[in-house]
């Protein structure tokens, strides 16, 4: 007990609102290095097999405003999410000019810890630099899609469909949609650890089994979820007989 008292007391903060935000970090930076490293059969990997398939079928067709209507609906998504973020982080930064009122609040919660001024300051900061990255991964996603639209724009009629300029088109635009769905993951992951992290506001040590929660369920919605299993293995042909079969609804 002395030996964790003369630490809080050199850290001046109590030792689990020291640990929380490592434990966030650390389980954000470690999950997204381990989850975004290169071939792993994940969602994302699976997925840019269907992508490269949309840019072949694409070329077959003659009117394109189809395709180019997938990535409207995508970037009016995105958009959603990043004028959220503005709203989020506009939020936090009035929440830090209403403290006192914010700390009187917390503290009438049931499982509420007590916290000072400058642990409360932190909270805030930490929920402002997540919302904030994630407001640049959606931009970013944005004019990603855009580029998408403008390779779309730029492909070659159907009757030169099979030469190797279309082709590298083909993968070029393919990469370039993952690239854009993969900055969309970042960004939605940070809204996972963000929602994690409200809960350090209530009490450190649940805002430590938040995140545990929210490594877990990311693990699987992106390398074990039943969406991954309708869309069939990494490497699978996606027009393949068995590809088809395990998209057959179960009876």
């Amino acid at each position: 007990m002395f030996g964790i008292a003369a630490i809080e007391a050199r850290l001046g903060v109590p030792l689990l609102d020291a640990l929380a935000p490592l434990v966030f970090l650390l389980a954000w930076i470690g999950y997204a290095r381990w989850a975004d490293a290169a071939g792993r059969p994940s969602l994302m990997a699976r997925m840019h097999e269907y992508r490269v398939m949309w840019m072949r079928r694409m070329l077959a067709r003659d009117n394109r405003i189809t395709d180019l209507q997938v990535v409207q609906v995508l970037v009016q998504n995105i958009a959603f999410f990043a004028s959220a973020s503005i709203f989020l982080i506009g939020g936090l930064a009035a929440v830090l000019g209403a403290r006192e009122q914010a700390l009187a609040i917390l503290a009438e919660l049931p499982l509420g810890a007590p916290a000072s001024a400058r642990v409360f300051d932190a909270k805030v900061l930490l929920m402002i630099v997540v919302f904030v990255y994630a407001f640049f991964k959606y931009t970013w996603t944005l004019r990603q899609f855009n580029y998408v639209a403008v390779l779309i724009g730029a492909a070659p009629p159907p009757e030169e469909a099979g030469t190797a300029a279309a082709e590298r088109l083909i993968e070029r635009a393919a990469r370039m949609a993952t690239r854009a769905a993969d900055h969309f993951n970042k960004a939605m992951r940070a809204y996972y650890f963000g929602l994690a992290g409200l809960a350090w506001f209530v009490h450190p040590g649940l805002m430590i089994a938040a995140v545990i929660w929210v490594v877990l369920v990311s693990w699987r919605r992106e390398f074990r979820s039943t969406s991954l299993a309708i869309l069939g293995p990494v490497g699978e042909p996606i027009d393949s007989p068995a590809a088809q079969g395990s998209a057959r609804p179960s009876p």
